[in-house]
């Protein structure tokens, strides 16, 4: 079974590094007359209108980011319920002009992340598997019935997806990020679809529900369900919301020949991609259930270097703003400048404090458990000394690495975009890649992408929610393990975001 072979994932890895050597020599221009749909479309099946009127959870941002699940117990959401999930997770919250802004993050604002929605019979929506548009906010059905068997099956059995009233999958179209970013597309995946689901994990849990991300299932049968080319689009995850008396049996799918209008009018093929997804996919429900078993026992992170402790200060839950989940993400958006000035540490604190409790994964184990760490530079923080440090999510406190002005190291180390030198704070997630993967396999490469997506998602949301700014940027691999070693040797980068004061209008 491929996914063992953990040599494909580091292929993969090295061979779609940035470093200044390859960015310079890599002469890849846009073709605008030929960048891709936003949207996957099915001319042939008619729309489902969702309605534009949707209940308000009342939550706000800060509280719901900071839930890590909600405590099983029949609940299952209506359609109205499910359309707010939808929307505030993928949706389009405004225009200007062409742009669009839409409720997650995203590389290059390609939205190359697709969701689907398997259900049993809802208060008003019947059983079946969907696709969700967030053009026309609708729905189309693929397929009449009840689909959710068939995926706690090809997830080994998983309890939750075979409990949860609703499952909701999501995609990733190579072409439509690959346009721009080209091989290095599979990272994006994970970053991209973790943004999302950090919204729709905050917003399960605002209205109560019952979530767990499931990234362990047999990748054939769920893309056989959804009926995607595979050479074109795959499935990445799954989240199970609510939680009701289990589904029956899965049902027999045949194959789905629906027309979708073409993204280009031609697509450029990067195999590693698919190479990478082919050798971390699993191929029996059994194997899907070894690899959750083996994601559940990750051993302890070493001790901390002995050195200066900065603890958290996070605002009282008496001074959190109040604002509600659902107005945060509206008004998020991608800050393109920062300003320079200084934000507060019991901002920053809270952010932290908030976006690192927890994520309900099957790939993470029940309390604390973590493939990302996170490492800082800090430019402008008042109460805080300028600086490298490491944050210990166990202890909630800084590690001071290094003091010292690093705006112009963050720059360069952002893929030389001035962008983190002005920020406040970079955040980097790096990961022990050699101890994921020989735990689970090339697989591992995936969950460690999409947590620190989610991470950054959390961030995001903790920023907006303080009326601050923040942002998604790309690194140079290699120079960002170097610049926090020792203390980082043998982790490698996977994700960074910018967290600052912002200047100007966000870019969608």
């Amino acid at each position: 079974m491929r996914n063992g072979n953990m040599t494909d994932a580091w292929a993969y890895h090295n061979k779609t590094k940035h470093s200044p050597e390859s960015v310079r020599h890599n002469a890849h221009f846009l073709d605008w007359a030929n960048r891709p749909l936003l949207f996957k479309i099915y001319p042939d099946l008619p729309p489902i209108a969702l309605p534009k009127d949707t209940p308000q959870s009342g939550v706000s941002a800060l509280s719901a980011v900071a839930t890590p699940t909600v405590p099983g117990g029949a609940a299952a959401p209506d359609l109205a319920v499910l359309t707010s999930l939808l929307f505030f997770s993928a949706g389009v919250t405004r225009r200007r002009g062409e742009f669009l802004f839409r409720a997650a993050a995203c590389t290059g604002a390609l939205y190359e992340i697709e969701l689907y929605l398997a259900c049993g019979d809802l208060a008003g929506l019947s059983a079946g598997l969907y696709h969700f548009n967030p053009g026309d906010l609708s729905l189309r059905r693929l397929r009449q019935g009840d689909f959710r068997g068939n995926i706690a099956a090809a997830a080994g059995g998983e309890d939750a997806l075979a409990r949860a009233p609703a499952v909701i999958i999501a995609t990733g179209v190579y072409w439509r990020n690959a346009w721009k970013y080209q091989a290095r597309t599979y990272r994006h995946f994970g970053w991209d679809n973790g943004t999302l689901t950090a919204n729709l994990l905050a917003m399960a849990a605002a209205h109560g529900l019952p979530a767990r991300l499931v990234c362990g299932f047999v990748d054939a049968e769920i893309n056989r369900l959804l009926g995607v080319d595979t050479e074109r689009e795959a499935a990445l995850s799954a989240v199970a919301l609510g939680d009701g008396q289990p589904a029956g049996a899965g049902t027999a799918v045949g194959p789905l020949d629906l027309n979708i209008v073409p993204y280009s009018s031609r697509e450029v093929d990067y195999p590693d991609m698919r190479e990478m997804h082919a050798a971390s996919s699993l191929e029996l429900a059994v194997e899907a259930r070894a690899w959750r078993e083996a994601a559940s026992g990750f051993p302890e992170h070493k001790p901390a270097l002995d050195t200066r402790f900065i603890p958290l200060q996070p605002l009282s839950d008496a001074d959190m703003p109040a604002d509600t989940i659902e107005q945060v993400v509206l008004r998020r958006g991608s800050s393109r400048r920062f300003t320079g000035r200084p934000i507060r540490f019991v901002e920053l604190s809270t952010i932290l404090d908030r976006a690192t409790r927890g994520i309900p994964a099957d790939f993470l184990a029940a309390r604390g458990g973590r493939l990302n760490e996170l490492y800082l530079i800090v430019n402008a923080v008042d109460g805080l000394e300028p600086g490298a440090y490491y944050f210990d999510a166990e202890q909630r406190r800084l590690e001071t690495l290094s003091e010292g002005d690093f705006r112009a190291q963050a720059a360069f180390l952002a893929l030389e975009q001035q962008l983190a030198g002005d920020a406040a704070v970079a955040v980097f997630f790096l990961a022990d890649l050699e101890r994921c993967l020989r735990r689970l396999g090339n697989r591992g490469y995936r969950a460690a992408q999409l947590e620190a997506g989610i991470l950054g998602g959390k961030i995001y949301l903790g920023a907006y929610a303080l009326h601050l700014g923040a942002t998604g940027l790309t690194f140079y691999d290699d120079e960002v393990t170097r610049f926090f070693s020792p203390h980082a040797h043998g982790k490698s980068a996977v994700f960074l975001t910018a967290i600052g004061s912002p200047a100007g209008n966000p870019l969608p």
